[in-house]
């Protein structure tokens, strides 16, 4: 039994729907990322500037350099706890608190002009991979659409 070659019209038709699907999710996710970086300078001084995978996938990498100390004060308040929240697993990370270092995050008393802060999230299980969309939450923070690295 000679198994029949997918048709060329089928071919072309696929290839014509997959060209024109790809566009139209890009799109709108290029203009919310462009728009949430906006409000997170206007509203709370602060660009992220890299979301990565770290220590062979354990850990999640976020770092914000601010740009307002002011606006950007809180936060680095102790109280506010920061979480990552996968949206498609609906998996939450938190920053480990380890017995001799304390949070894997800086926090300060006093932020300074283009410095570059970091916090780190436990991904022990892995569910959150390159290419995961995200979001940051930071007390009143939330950082939606972000895609990790």
């Amino acid at each position: 039994m000679t198994r029949r070659p997918f048709p060329l019209r089928a071919w072309s038709a696929a290839v014509i729907l997959l060209l024109l699907t790809a566009g139209t999710g890009r799109a709108g996710t290029t203009n919310s990322v462009a728009s949430n970086a906006a409000l997170l300078r206007e509203q709370w001084g602060v660009e992220i500037t890299s979301l990565r995978l770290s220590a062979h996938g354990r850990m999640v990498d976020f770092r914000y350099r601010v740009l307002d100390p002011v606006k950007a004060a809180t936060l680095a308040k102790r109280e506010f706890k920061p979480q990552l929240l996968d949206q498609a697993t609906g998996v939450i990370l938190t920053v480990p608190n380890t017995p001799k270092l304390g949070p894997l995050r800086q926090s300060a008393a006093r932020l300074i002009q283009g410095k570059i802060y970091f916090a780190l999230f436990a991904n022990t299980r892995c569910m959150v991979k390159s290419g995961s969309h995200v979001t940051v939450v930071i007390g009143p923070l939330r950082a939606e659409n972000l895609t990790v690295q």
